[in-house]
């Protein structure tokens, strides 16, 4: 393929405003499909947890041909805590889809995303989606995104940016708000005419970055990167390097191209084009691979650093190893590792042989690597999320949040004086559609840990947040989290309803009759703000008289049945979260009573 008749784009947005769905109608009115083939919705969010949760995880690469020009596309993920998916991928494209919802207009992540494109100097296409809702507002949200654009510092050229009219869903898109085309063409000659071709001399010692790294269970590891100059083919032998002083002679086994969604293997490709290479199982992201003559690696990205930590240690509870089938630290310890090939935004610091401190970009970025883990089938425990803090001149600094908020007017006051609580400063307040209202905070980013669910009962489930990174602040003070404590299971065995009716008078049940438990297990939420020690197995004593209509009154309130992110909100500094293929246990980490108790004692005194 000619340089000439290649095209690189990155596909960027918030979440939600149509990505995936996009790449989709291109896809199938590029002749990949055939008309009587049935297709699922968002065929890019292969990924199981991608599909239930409807966001997309990891980048992925696909391409398109149109008029005799391959048209290489990377689609991102839009969830702030996947910025580092956008952020590899910067070096490997020419151009950007900017994509903007036609109602919602620019959102944190949309801010976020367009920032890294204008850093890297790629060429931005304004993409106004869902211009068929009927509460579209395309020329408003034009507006806002050329104030944005202005806010960020962009050059001149990159402010004279093309704009294109579409509906994802419906599958057209249009130069103006009055066109009436049925497809995607007028987008498609946009990225031709707009975006650049890829730079290079083809002639040239090669260099390749790679951006990605996949794995095969047949071929191993797979790197993924742009030529930038020269030309590579399969069992060439090349130099594995990077500015580290990585300097490692190598040799190719497989070349791929994107074709579609299929890995096309081919026998060479020039400059220019997107490749997908195996056979070297010492790359990383990041590292460039030169030509044996000319060594010459290419300075990576900066990688916006994490904000959010927990420890994950090995289960010790009296039912480790029960359902698990990864459960040593040996295993925790090789996953983790070989979770950091891929994972750019992830850090991994070994604390002790059984524990290790893993930071991320936020919960939901946590979250999904620990759902992926027990899907594999490992076991372990995790702790209570907690901030990353900086000292800066001898001054202690913590993340800082933009937190993004609409809700109905009669629940502003409740938001308000909530995340006032949670050391929330309101920087603006304004009318949203219809009669809700729009408010920004800058907040510590611990006082959005936990905040969520609290946030969607405060607001009846009406209400919308998004936040995003903006940067380090001093200290804000302490901050009052959860306000009440546990129940915590005294003994082991079998909760049957005699105990859990018995207990259910002191709060929110987490189990129902017939779950195993054990001493130290939390069992519910107490309504007041200490930890106190109940008897689930408790069974009632035999009597010589019985009714018939004895047990009729023991009725159960349905537990509340909580989730990953649930429990990761809901435990506190003393607790671990027990999480196995099967179940997820909520846990005191000292699990005696006794002991449990002198602890606190002792802590107490020691405050």
């Amino acid at each position: 393929m000619k340089q000439s008749n290649l095209r690189n784009i990155a596909i960027v947005a918030h979440v939600d405003h149509g990505k995936t769905t996009l790449v989709d109608k291109l896809l199938k009115q590029s002749g990949y499909f055939r008309n009587n083939q049935v297709m699922q919705d968002r065929i890019m969010d292969s990924n199981d947890l991608e599909r239930e949760r409807g966001i997309t995880i990891l980048s992925k690469n696909t391409s398109i041909n149109y008029n005799g020009t391959k048209i290489n596309i990377v689609d991102t993920p839009g969830h702030a805590d996947f910025g580092g998916e956008v952020e590899r991928i910067v070096k490997m494209v020419d151009g950007v889809l900017l994509l903007v919802d036609a109602f919602e207009g620019p959102m944190p992540q949309t801010r976020f995303v367009l920032r890294k494109a204008l850093e890297a100097g790629l060429k931005p296409i304004l993409v106004i989606n869902k211009i068929d809702r009927p509460d579209a507002r395309p020329q408003e949200v034009l507006d806002e995104i050329l104030d944005l654009f202005i806010d960020l510092d962009a050059h001149e050229n990159q402010l004279d940016f093309p704009v294109v009219y579409t509906s994802a869903k419906m599958g057209y898109a249009n130069n103006d708000l009055h066109g009436t085309s049925a497809d995607m063409k007028p987008l498609l000659d946009m990225i031709i005419s707009n975006i650049p071709v890829p730079k290079g001399n083809e002639d040239g010692p090669l260099q390749l970055v790679l951006s990605s790294i996949d794995y095969d269970s047949y071929v191993g590891r797979i790197g993924v990167g742009k030529i930038s100059r020269g030309s590579i083919s399969k069992s060439q032998e090349l130099v594995l390097c990077n500015t580290s002083n990585k300097n490692k002679k190598v040799k190719i086994n497989t070349l791929y191209t994107f074709e579609g969604l299929k890995r096309l293997e081919v026998l060479e490709a020039s400059a220019g084009e997107i490749v997908a290479i195996s056979g070297i199982e010492d790359m990383n992201i990041g590292d460039t691979l030169c030509a044996v003559d000319n060594i010459d690696p290419v300075p990576f990205i900066n990688i916006d650093e994490p904000t959010l930590a927990m420890n994950f240690v090995v289960n010790n509870s009296p039912m480790a190893g029960l359902e698990g089938t990864y459960v040593t630290s040996r295993h925790l310890r090789e996953r983790l590792e070989r979770e950091l090939l891929s994972n750019i935004s992830l850090r991994v610091d070994e604390i002790t042989p059984d524990c290790f401190k893993v930071s991320g970009r936020g919960e939901l970025h946590l979250s999904i690597l620990i759902e992926t883990m027990r899907r594999e089938g490992y076991e372990f425990a995790v702790t209570r999320p907690e901030v990353i803090t900086k000292i800066i001149n001898g001054v202690i600094h913590e993340p800082i949040e933009r937190l993004f908020v609409e809700v109905p007017a009669d629940y502003a006051g409740t938001v308000i004086e909530t995340l006032g609580s949670r050391k929330g400063e309101m920087i603006h307040m304004g009318n949203g559609a219809g009669s809700t209202v729009e408010l920004q905070f800058l907040i510590p980013a611990r006082g959005l840990i936990g905040y969520r669910s609290e946030f969607l009962t405060d607001t009846r489930g009406n209400g919308i947040m998004n936040h995003i990174f903006v940067n380090y602040q001093p200290f804000k003070g302490d901050i009052s989290m959860r306000n009440r404590g546990s129940l915590v299971a005294s003994e082991s065995g079998i909760a049957v309803a005699y105990g859990l009716y018995n207990v259910q008078e002191r709060g929110c049940l987490f189990i129902g009759p017939g779950v195993e438990v054990y001493e130290g297990m939390i069992v519910g939420e107490n309504a007041r703000n200490e930890d106190i020690t109940v008897n689930t197995c408790k069974k009632k004593h035999l009597t010589n008289t019985r009714s018939s209509s004895a047990d009729d009154s023991l009725r159960l309130t349905p537990p509340l049945l909580m989730s990953l992110e649930k429990c990761l909100e809901f435990i506190n500094d003393d607790e671990l979260l027990e999480v196995t293929p099967k179940s997820l246990r909520l846990r005191k980490m000292i699990l005696a009573k006794d002991v449990r108790a002198k602890a606190d004692k002792n802590k107490n005194r020691a405050s």
